[in-house]
């Protein structure tokens, strides 16, 4: 078995941690980039029409949608159910015939046996 040292948990990930401080040239196209993107953000808020229609009618949509997903949860039982008939009918089919198939050879080896 491994020889494990108590002490070596506080420095488990010590050789994987980056110290290293970003240049200035990185923080600055780091922070450029998500400058640009909270304009983009901004401007695809402007571009939403009605949204005063939108914020108030927000409890009535959420209700609905959570009605959906209830129903579907419900319905999801059904579907397992029909898809478990489809499944286990070929089994059972295959299992029939196979068991029928296996004791017909054992009695045809008991009628050879026999003579």
């Amino acid at each position: 078995m491994a020889d494990f040292k108590m002490n070596s948990d506080k420095y488990l990930f010590k050789k994987k941690l980056g110290l290293r401080r970003k240049s200035k040239k990185k923080l600055f196209i780091e922070s450029t980039l998500m400058f640009f993107l909270s304009l983009f953000l901004v401007y695809i808020n402007y571009l939403i029409p009605n949204k005063n229609l939108l914020l108030q009618n927000l409890g009535i949509t959420l209700n609905k949608c959570f009605l959906l997903i209830i129903e579907l949860i419900l319905n999801l039982r059904d579907v397992i159910f029909v898809i478990f008939m489809f499944i286990s009918v070929p089994i059972t089919l295959a299992l029939l015939i196979g068991s029928v198939f296996r004791l017909f050879r054992i009695l045809k080896r008991r009628k050879s046996n026999q003579l």
